[in-house]
């Protein structure tokens, strides 16, 4: 899905060489979203030069479909252009974008009604984000390999918590907004299925080794 001619959008996993505007104070991404929603359309590719890696991996490893999550990141940029009206100035942007993202995440789902597939490490974005590795030992590709196919095998519902948390680094106030319960349910909620994670990445560590 492609925006308007005028504000096309392309993923990419490459570095963005720096701005030379960089070194200025860069408005902040609820001042970029306050200018879109007034109109200023043009400040979203700035948004999503900020945003699309990361929301690319939130996808990718949820759904274990590389070239469908570039897709997905399309669908959250023209629901942002969409829906802008309907960001609130005392808003967070990390919290709306991600709240736009598990909607697109669950028409997919409801749409193909598909199990993820374990995808290949190297596939994965590099944006700086610290996966939830279950060991130390978790150092080789094929390690990296069983670690996103256990991740693939838990429920959504823990997967996205563990997704948000460890990869989107999104805080537990940011998420409990997102899942609409308690900063303390989050945190059980994280807890459990890094509990799940480590399990099921030992069990097919096992089963490849024997």
């Amino acid at each position: 899905m492609l925006l308007a001619p005028s504000i096309q959008l392309r993923v990419h996993s490459g570095p963005i060489a720096p701005s030379l505007t960089d070194a200025v104070e860069a408005p902040t991404d609820h001042e970029l979203m306050i200018a879109v929603r007034a109109g200023e359309i043009r400040r979203l590719g700035e948004l999503f030069e900020r945003h699309h890696r990361p929301l690319y991996g939130f996808f990718v490893r949820l759904t274990g479909q590389p070239s469908v999550s570039e897709d997905l990141v399309q669908i959250v940029f023209y629901r942002i252009l969409k829906y802008r009206h309907t960001y609130r100035d005392e808003g967070k942007f990390s919290a709306w974008i991600y709240h736009l993202a598990r909607k697109v995440t669950a028409d997919h789902f409801r749409k193909h009604a598909s199990t993820p597939t374990p995808t290949d490490p190297a596939n994965l974005p590099d944006h700086g984000d610290s996966g939830p590795l279950p060991s130390a030992q978790a150092e080789t590709a094929e390690d990296v390999a069983l670690l996103h196919t256990a991740l693939a095998r838990l429920p959504l519902e823990q997967r996205e918590v563990l997704v948000l948390s460890r990869f989107q680094n999104l805080e537990h106030k940011e998420i409990a907004l997102l899942l609409d319960c308690t900063v303390g349910a989050v945190k059980v909620r994280a807890h459990r299925a890094l509990k799940e994670l480590r399990e099921l990445y030992f069990k097919i560590r096992r089963e490849h080794a024997a």
